[in-house]
């Protein structure tokens, strides 16, 4: 259970949980800020009816294409909503493609733009294809009942079945109203234990993004032995996953594969990075635009150290018809061609 404390001075007041007045109120923040739930999605649909006549809150999507059935109860969860979010997943997993291509540009054209145009302003790129290869479900409430917990938890960790509860809550302390999200079960966790049901074994490596451009170079990455994301941290928050010790593969769009290399210090803000005894900053970058913003935690670029076992120029970056690639900052490299192929290219990892 999720509690605040109040910081006065030197004394702590506990902040008091409040009853969250209509569900649909948080349904409409989510719908506006789906990243206060999870940064990593785009809202494609909301109270989207099924073909038996059932009505889902909210459906999203993440850069790789996977949907995300996202079910709202206020106050606490009767058992039955775990039922119905099976339900509601039951029908999301027979859509194909050009389904959830006419469902998301149907949601997203009423707010502006059409599909395409709203995945590549959040991703960075064109959508995947299939759409919808796997599928999740999150339970969104302020509460779970044991009973609840106990199903969900067993759905998950037994059968790795897509599902869990975050929870939502409001707390209040005489001048304000504050909201607090927690998960039943780390999400990462979850996604990847679906993920395993339809996707190649993961290999341990990591696929990273140089995102060379007008905030980072690949030339100086590669030289001073970093990799860089920022802009907002629906992007700098992917390097949050590279501990130290990942293995990584880096990236170049349009490209192909331009380095190998171990991660030896996790994520920091640009401005904190120091290689060899000297800040980032004091070194002549060739992209010395890598210090905008530097001040700003949500926009900063934000740094891993990478000690390259294998770095290549731009020019003779690395690729073949076929190579994996895709808009994400960082992800799990599964595809076996291309894990061969690197392999070949940069010496096997050990």
């Amino acid at each position: 259970m999720t509690k605040l404390w109040n910081i006065d001075g030197d004394s702590l007041s506990p902040m008091t949980a409040e009853r969250l007045d209509a569900e649909d109120r948080l349904e409409r923040w989510l719908e506006a800020d789906i990243s206060i739930l999870d940064p990593s999605l785009l809202v494609i649909g909301r109270q989207v009816v099924t073909s038996h006549q059932g009505r889902i809150d909210l459906i999203a999507i993440n850069a790789e294409g996977s949907v995300t059935v996202i079910e709202l109860k206020r106050d606490r969860t009767p058992r039955d909503i775990v039922a119905q979010v099976l339900d509601y997943a039951s029908w999301v997993s027979g859509l194909d493609t050009p389904a959830v291509h006419v469902m998301a540009d149907e949601y997203l054209r009423r707010r502006g733009s059409g599909f395409v145009e709203a995945f590549q302003r959040k991703f960075g790129g064109p959508p995947p294809e299939p759409l919808n290869a796997t599928h999740s479900m999150v339970i969104v409430a302020s509460a779970l009942d044991p009973a609840s917990q106990r199903i969900v938890e067993y759905l998950a960790r037994v059968h790795d079945v897509g599902i869990n509860t975050a929870f939502f809550t409001v707390f209040g302390d005489g001048r304000g109203q504050y909201l607090a999200a927690d998960w039943l079960m780390d999400q990462e966790e979850v996604v990847e234990r679906t993920e395993r049901r339809a996707k190649a074994p993961w290999s341990g490596l990591w696929y990273v993004n140089v995102g060379e451009g007008e905030s980072r170079c690949w030339e100086d990455m590669r030289t001073l032995g970093f990799l860089a994301a920022g802009g907002g941290r629906t992007y700098s928050g992917a390097m949050d996953k590279l501990e130290p010790g990942a293995r990584i593969y880096a990236y170049q769009k349009g490209a192909g594969y331009v380095g190998f290399g171990t991660v030896t210090e996790a994520a920091v803000m640009a401005r904190d990075a120091v290689i060899d005894g000297r800040p980032l900053f004091d070194y002549s970058l060739a992209q010395p635009n890598i210090r905008h913003h530097s001040e700003d935690p949500e926009l900063a670029e934000y740094i891993v150290r990478v000690d390259w076992q294998m770095q290549v120029p731009l020019p003779q970056a690395k690729t073949f018809p076929g190579v994996f690639a895709n808009q994400n900052v960082v992800c799990r490299l599964r595809d076996a061609a291309t894990l061969d192929f690197l392999a070949r290219e940069f010496g096997a990892p050990e």
